[in-house]
């Protein structure tokens, strides 16, 4: 097992880690929030991850599997499966799902006003969709690790 690929399991189970706090406890906790106060929490949220360390670990990763298909891809042998179903599952499960489903709504949430009355109905459609959005994230590179750590 090469150094990147055990780099490239090592990022995406951190990712994995992330996503997973938020589908077992963090959003469970925002949830029981009043709705106000849960969106100001969220939108809080959203700025504060907007860094260079999680964005290391979740776009680094992302390099990261790019780069094992491209050292992979000069070999004779070619790419593996493995490597690329992780690829796969990293790069759309986890990249992907965060563009087209998760960012939408953040960008939704970070539009609306906290205090509005009809933020009940926002928040409880966000909780929903986010939240399912996320167990997506969580599932598709705690896989792409496993299958890059498998002999």
């Amino acid at each position: 097992m090469t150094a990147l690929v055990i780099a490239t399991a090592v990022g995406a189970a951190l990712v994995a880690g992330i996503f997973y706090a938020f589908s077992t406890f963090i959003m469970g906790a925002l949830g029981r929030l009043a709705p106000p106060e849960g969106i100001r929490a969220m939108q809080s949220i959203n700025i504060v991850v907007i860094n260079p360390l999680f964005f290391a670990a979740f776009f680094g990763t992302a390099l990261l599997t790019i780069a094992l298909l491209i050292v992979e891809g000069m070999q004779p042998t070619g790419i593996t499966l493995r490597s690329g179903l992780a690829a796969a599952l990293y790069l759309v499960g986890c990249i992907g799902v965060t563009i087209a489903g998760n960012v939408p709504l953040n960008n939704r949430l970070a539009a609306a006003d906290a205090d509005d009355s009809g933020t009940h109905t926002l928040w409880q459609h966000y909780l929903k969709r986010w939240t399912f959005w996320n167990h997506v994230r969580t599932v598709a590179p705690t896989a792409a690790a496993v299958l890059l750590l498998l002999p």
